[in-house]
């Protein structure tokens, strides 16, 4: 049987969650970004003492909606509303499957009257696009995949680069840069600032503590821009963060990126969906990792309300999921949090490894600790499973090893729970799965944002409204 679909894969398959648990999809990569630049622990460092430039070209796709149904599309498919989106302005996008489960996120632009563009995982794009293709809409798509994961010597490019000026010192990077003081653009707004030769767009942003700017534009003008930033922030001390501190920053500001898309069941949209896509595609090659393990795929589905997204939800238009969503919104619901890892706990998973004598347990990588596209470790009080980690790492910020995940409604602040952590039977056969043991680490649950600098200084929404 030749594959065409990922209906036919899951079919094959018989059990997805086995499916996904053996995936050989191999670690998950930031593509084409050096993995440091100094070094990972300095990198940190500088978001939070000074001011880095994250070089986010690569690991995200685009897509471009444009035509006299673009608003209608997003306003079908998404839980924000459309209504007083304004050109210029940005939104945290989030879709839901027709059973009000989070498909993923993007950010999404308003760059004209007509014109959308969604940046982000796969996930939600496609999403975006299976509708957009099938739904009848009268718009003209644009998609600029991610990078590939090991280009092997062979060029890249891009629609567009991307970068983020980032810490305490942006403020004065972006003033040199500018050739005198930066519009006083306001969070998720656009406007436009000069680098260099260039002008270029600027979104008002923050992913490490301190807001800072997001700036795009033409790929091939991104070597140029970069180098302009690099030399304006010499002496302000400016780091450039390579791929592997890059993706632990969301430990610090409370992100989850990789929920498991909802798409493996569900209605009629989800069962068109699937068999619209393709059989190599993100959903049917992406692994789940974790001592979580159930039969059921949808138990590692999550909802708006358990990401701090319901703040989102907009029932001023009818959208994909808005009756599952308002049939839960009064129900108590899971909520997101960080837990913070037992110190002596940890150390003895790495000491682990430094003792033949003693059973292996899986290690615990550094910076970032994820060895699957989802995580789905399991929260334990007693013999009763009350929660899941879901993206794990270090901070060397903080000190500390942190995971973000979600607690039963009950669970309060500063309760210290069990994770369980490595695989079952000697663990899966992922590609990244080692023979280990599994073992217990105690975790305190703490707020999210983790950083006090997050929640003190982000604009109010998903960060702060969790906290």
């Amino acid at each position: 049987m030749t594959n065409k679909s990922l209906q036919d894969v899951l079919d094959q398959a018989g059990n997805t969650v086995h499916h996904l648990r053996n995936s050989q999809i191999g670690a998950y990569v930031y593509p084409v970004v050096a993995p440091e630049f100094t070094n990972w622990r300095s990198e940190q460092q500088a978001w939070r003492e000074s001011v880095v430039l994250f070089d986010q070209s690569h690991h995200m796709a685009e897509l471009l909606i444009e035509g006299p149904d673009a608003e209608r599309l997003l306003s079908d498919t998404i839980i924000n509303s459309v209504k007083n989106w304004p050109v210029g302005r940005a939104k945290h996008v989030v879709p839901v499957s027709s059973t009000g489960h989070v498909i993923g996120d993007v950010i999404g632009f308003r760059d004209d009257v007509m014109r959308f563009n969604m940046v982000g995982r796969s996930p939600t794009v496609t999403w975006l696009q299976f509708h957009a293709e099938t739904g009848g809409y009268d718009v003209v798509l644009g998609r600029d995949d991610r990078s590939p994961a090991r280009p092997m010597g062979k060029p890249v490019t891009r629609r567009h680069y991307r970068f983020q000026v980032q810490g305490p010192n942006a403020p004065q990077v972006l003033e040199r840069l500018n050739g005198g003081p930066v519009p006083d653009i306001k969070f998720f707004h656009v406007d436009r600032i000069n680098i260099g030769k260039r002008r270029v767009n600027a979104l008002r942003h923050g992913m490490a503590g301190t807001p800072g700017l997001e700036i795009w534009g033409p790929y091939e003008e991104g070597d140029e821009v970069r180098a302009a930033i690099v030399e304006a922030g010499a002496e302000f001390g400016l780091t450039q963060v390579g791929s592997r501190a890059y993706g632990s920053n969301t430990l610090e500001s409370g992100w989850i990126p990789s929920p498991l898309p909802a798409i493996y069941t569900g209605g009629d949209i989800e069962a068109a969906y699937r068999k619209w896509m393709p059989a190599q595609c993100y959903e049917a090659t992406g692994a789940i990792g974790g001592s979580y393990v159930s039969d059921n795929i949808e138990d590692y589905y999550v909802t708006p309300f358990e990401l701090g997204y319901d703040f989102y939800i907009k029932y001023d238009h009818d959208f994909i999921g808005r009756d599952a969503l308002e049939a839960m919104k009064d129900q108590p619901h899971r909520r997101k949090v960080t837990f913070e890892w037992n110190a002596e706990d940890v150390a003895r998973v790495h000491a682990s490894h430094l003792d033949p004598s003693k059973p292996n347990l899986k290690t615990i990588d550094i910076p970032i600790s994820n060895y699957a596209s989802t995580s789905a470790d399991r929260i334990m009080m007693g013999e009763q499973m009350v929660g899941m980690s879901m993206f794990a790492g270090y901070s060397y910020n903080e000190r500390a090893q942190l995971s973000l995940g979600i607690v039963d409604p009950e669970i309060n602040e500063n309760d210290v729970l069990t994770l369980v952590w490595g695989e079952e039977d000697g663990g899966t056969a992922k590609t990244t799965v080692e023979p280990h043991e599994q073992t217990e680490i105690r975790v305190r649950v703490a707020k999210v944002p983790y950083s006090a600098d997050a929640r003190d200084d982000y604009a109010d929404g998903w960060r702060t409204r969790t906290s």
